[in-house]
């Protein structure tokens, strides 16, 4: 049967082929329904016949709409799309669905050209006669290729048919084109973490009637075109599938975790580690080097150089000769071209040495001669003529109840969200030692070796994934260059979060990524003794922007957490964790013995009164003539000013810009000039140890509107120092009222002289904080001091908030201005405060009606 099958088929091609043009319809009326619909036609044992789609069960699973937002994962676009809905408004109306996110034209097909020729989109029944979603249910030959470039995704879509829960998953058995047909349909793939169901309708390109990309062997059986629609409307176009690795398409059918193998440098036990594979049910592809001279090169084996195989076998099969007997180590493979393009070597269609094996292990193995694209290999074959392996190793929700009652192992797994931050969280690998240890950093606990392992260690497969670069190549996006490092850690520094640089300066890594290369995942497998152990994923380069995923799969139990810091502020227990006094403290003044009355106290306050006037309040605009007047950057000056003049005539029109006239008191103290200093000290930092062997003191120039340091001229200082300033304009309203709005209780928009001064207080914290940082004296900190910066002032943040705060804050080179880093240090004491004045019981939850949460974010 076999051999007259094949006959008619080359028969039919043959006819077709030499009818010529004008006869083409009069052959395929003549000859059209004997071969599609007896010889083309799979045999229903060839297939998964489908009884009864609507009773067939999909696996449970959270789904999202495209388009669909969720804190940390990105969507194309922000319009959301129910295909339930969409398919009764359609029913109801009498329509067949358009879909406007995905429109029937060029811009869906391509975006770096236009097409080279007419392209029509056409519905299925515009295509042929009696389109069906399922002919005789589905299989691996289903999957044809057309003209896109895209076989690393066919050769994922075949091996997805190899299993009914995986299969259904992605394409979900509630569509048709009879009942219920309304020209839309859906699929669903899991994107970086989530499945995400993709709403299209059905109209497709095709060129003189035909379809121009993935079609099935039957001419009216449309799952896989509009499979393949779907995912290239998932990256935005079909150009965006052009090239690419079967692990990504694998991974997004199943949510798995994928591995690549050099078969030129496979590990010894790679056969068993396939074998394996197949037992746990994983997806496996591999492929041949691309000829740089010629697109799918075929080789003199019948090989197709550049082009992605599935393997849908692995076993041994028993062989017998006149000689001896035993087993082969044997390997399936298939073509996605799905026709005559196959292995033509031992082991190929009809070869002799099929004869070496019994009937029952032919049949057992499924054998069959067909020219379908699928053939046989020895494994040794395999490792000579295929360069690269991919296994796609599920995730353990894609395991079935049944599946686990058989015996089918499923692997633990743990994942993570995060992001590296230009400035913040984007430190490069451990070439750039400095920043390095800004990387996000996780921690893995192994307690459990693996039952078969002699050596009492576990296996471990560590993945990276960047997220979102295919969608956003029409933008000239590219995968960024990633990897990562593993570090082992003991128990006192498995409680140190997160580490510093003292811990790489002086540690090795255990095991790290193969490479730093720019796939959009990398993957590598560890043998590991159990133990904690320190995960460190990273760009190539420092402050490269991007998000990602990062999962690890053992065959034992692991735990895993991210190695952040706790927020809040004070003091912490991890503080005395810090090695090498990672965030060393603020430096703070001498405390002398308190005389009874507190002269520093007492000139405080008859600034206050100064400045505030009749109603004994600072608001915003008076805060900020104090500031402007106060905290402007250091200037050297001739050093025969006269101090207290200077002061006098400089400070007193701060007064009377508020309609006031300096009174007795005022003038006391502007003549006295050295407690204003003493206060100017204060707002400028005067707390560092450095001043200690002698005191600066400040005068305020009111037409510069500058602070000019006094200088004793017996001094020796460098007047060179560039300046350190806020903006020209002085510190702006919004950081102003933002201060104001910290301290003011009764949101009265005002502050009295117990809140004044409280300010003042923290101000001088921070200044003294960011001047110990700018040690270059530019009035700028770099974004990956600002963690050690904001602790040292006693808040502790974790990257998130590190991260929104550059991107909030920062420059675009990644620095931090004096008055962003008090806007910085402002916010997180205000919502601390807030939030904690909510969280009675301590217990890091705090519950707000609307209304307070829109009353306290607004007004801070």
């Amino acid at each position: 049967m076999d051999e007259i099958k094949g006959f008619f088929r080359q028969a039919g091609k043959e006819f077709l082929s030499a009818a010529g043009d004008a006869a083409v319809g009069a052959a395929k009326e003549v000859l059209g329904t004997a071969i599609n619909e007896i010889f083309i036609k799979k045999e229903a044992e060839t297939k998964r016949v489908l009884p009864s789609i609507k009773n067939m069960r999909v696996i449970p699973q959270q789904r999202q709409l495209l388009g669909e937002t969720q804190a940390g994962h990105y969507r194309p676009r922000q319009d959301t799309q129910n295909f339930d809905v969409i398919r009764q408004q359609c029913l109801a109306s009498g329509s067949l669905f358009e879909d406007p996110l995905f429109p029937a034209s060029n811009e869906s097909l391509m975006f770096s050209r236009r097409p080279d020729r007419y392209i029509n989109w056409l519905r299925p029944h515009e295509i042929c006669d009696d389109p069906q979603f399922f002919v005789e249910g589905y299989s691996r030959f289903d999957v044809q290729q057309g003209e896109l470039g895209d076989c690393w995704l066919l050769a994922a879509a075949a091996n997805l048919t190899q299993d009914a829960s995986l299969f259904f998953r992605v394409v979900p058995p509630d569509q048709s084109f009879e009942e219920n047909y309304a020209g839309v349909f859906h699929f669903q793939f899991w994107q970086y973490g989530n499945w995400i169901d993709v709403v299209i309708d059905d109209r497709l390109p095709t060129h003189n009637g035909e379809l121009m990309y993935m079609h099935s062997a039957e001419r009216n059986e449309f799952w896989s075109a509009l499979l393949e629609k779907a995912y290239a409307k998932l990256h935005g176009s079909y150009e965006a599938l052009k090239g690419g690795s079967t692990c990504e398409a694998m991974e997004d059918f199943t949510g798995g975790v994928t591995e690549w193998y050099d078969l030129k440098e496979a590990p010894h036990n790679l056969f068993n580690i396939l074998a394996k594979a197949a037992e746990r049910n994983s997806m496996m592809g591999c492929s041949l080097e691309a000829d740089p001279n010629v697109l799918e090169a075929e080789t003199p084996e019948g090989l197709i150089r550049g082009h992605a195989y599935s393997i849908t076998k692995v076993c041994m099969i028993d062989i017998i000769t006149p000689n001896r007997q035993g087993k082969l180590p044997m390997i399936r493979l298939r073509n996605p071209w799905g026709n005559e393009a196959e292995w033509n070597g031992p082991w190929s269609d009809s070869s002799p040495e099929w004869r070496y094996i019994p009937d029952e292990q032919k049949h057992e193995i499924g054998l069959n001669f067909d020219r379908d694209g699928e053939f046989w290999m020895s494994f040794q074959d395999f490792l000579n003529y295929f360069e690269r392996v991919e296994i796609c190793n599920l995730s353990p929700d894609s395991l079935t109840e049944s599946q686990q009652n058989d015996g089918k192992r499923k692997w633990e797994m743990s994942m993570f969200e995060g992001e590296w931050t230009p400035g913040a969280t984007a430190g490069g690998c451990r070439n750039f030692l400095d920043t390095f240890w800004h990387n996000p950093q996780y921690v893995m606990t192994l307690e459990d070796p693996d039952e078969e392992d002699d050596e009492g260690k576990c296996t471990v497969i560590v993945a990276l994934m960047q997220k979102n670069r295919r969608s956003k190549r029409n933008l000239g996006m590219e995968c960024l260059t990633i990897g990562f490092a593993i570090y082992h850690l003991n128990d006192r520094e498995f409680n140190v979060r997160p580490q510093g640089l003292s811990f790489f300066k002086y540690r090795s890594s255990v095991a790290r990524s193969p490479h730093f290369i720019n796939t959009r995942e990398v993957t590598a497998r560890f043998q590991l003794p159990p133990g904690h152990y320190l995960i460190v994923p990273s760009t190539f380069d420092p402050n490269e922007e991007g998000e990602f995923i990062i999962r690890v799969f053992s065959e034992t139990q692991n735990n895993m957490e991210e190695n952040d810091d706790h927020v809040g502020y004070g003091s912490t227990d991890d503080d005395n964790n810090r090695p090498g006094g990672l965030y060393p403290s603020m430096p703070m003044p001498p405390s002398p013995v308190a005389p009874a009355v507190d002269p520093q106290k007492e000139a405080l306050q008859r600034l206050f009164r100064s400045v505030a006037g009749a109603d004994m309040e600072v608001d915003w605009m008076e805060l900020k003539r104090i500031l402007d007047h106060s905290l402007r950057d250091d200037l050297p000056i001739a050093s025969n000013f006269n101090t207290a003049q200077n002061v006098k005539e400089n400070f007193a029109p701060l007064s009377r810009e508020n309609g006031e006239v300096p009174n007795t008191a005022t003038n006391d103290m502007l003549d006295g000039g050295n407690i204003v200093n003493m206060i100017i000290s204060l707002l400028c930092g005067l707390c560092n140890k450095e001043n200690s062997g002698g005191q600066e003191m400040y005068g305020l120039d009111d037409q510069n509107n500058t602070t000019q340091r006094l200088v004793d001229p017996n001094r020796n200082d460098d007047f060179n120092n560039p300046v350190m300033t806020a903006t020209p304009d002085g510190f702006s309203k919004d950081i102003c009222r933002s201060m104001v709005a910290m301290l003011d209780v009764d949101k009265s928009g005002k502050l009295g002289f117990e809140e004044f001064e409280a300010l003042l207080t923290d101000i001088a914290k921070w200044k003294a904080v960011f001047k110990m940082y700018d040690v270059h004296q530019t009035g700028r900190i770099d974004g990956f001091q600002l963690r050690t910066a904001l602790n040292s002032a006693g808040y502790h943040l974790n990257n998130r908030i590190l991260n929104a705060l550059v991107h909030r804050y920062g420059s675009r080179d990644g620095k931090i201005a004096f008055d962003d880093f008090l806007m910085c240090a402002v916010k997180i004491k205000t919502f601390i405060d807030i939030f904690k004045e909510k969280d009675t019981e301590h217990t890091e939850t705090a519950t707000f009606t609307l209304d307070e949460w829109i009353e306290s974010t607004i007004y801070s």
